[in-house]
């Protein structure tokens, strides 16, 4: 189940290709269960595939207000759209803005050699 909410998807979900994602690249995913939502996100840079849970540590909302748009013009970094704090795709953490030292909850996702980005 993994982050304490049963309505995160099991290990080995397919979410995507990883060519269906621009480079770098975002793209949103919702699931529900029951009364639980589950919101995130994969960072695509390269070959890889990063997730995070899609909520600002500093507000608690969602980052994206434009659907799927999670990162900034230039690709380089993550913004939340509500405060313009901005995340490092590689690791999570803040890279400046009203978020101050608290970083993205991550959330495993690995490309399989079939180019697939799994939930992990």
């Amino acid at each position: 189940m993994g982050l304490g909410n049963p309505a995160v998807p099991a290990a080995g979900t397919v979410l995507c290709a990883l060519d269906d994602l621009a480079d770098p690249g975002s793209r949103g995913f919702h699931w529900r269960v029951g009364e639980f939502l589950f919101a995130a996100f994969v960072v695509r840079r390269g070959s890889q595939a990063f997730g995070y849970v899609d909520r600002c540590p500093h507000a608690g909302l969602p980052l994206a207000i434009v659907e799927h748009r999670y990162l900034t013009r230039d690709g380089r970094a993550i913004l939340c759209q509500a405060h313009a704090a901005l995340f490092d795709p590689s690791t999570g953490g803040c890279l400046g803005g009203p978020a101050g030292t608290r970083a993205l909850t991550a959330w495993a996702v690995a490309v399989g050699a079939d180019g697939l980005v799994r939930a992990a």
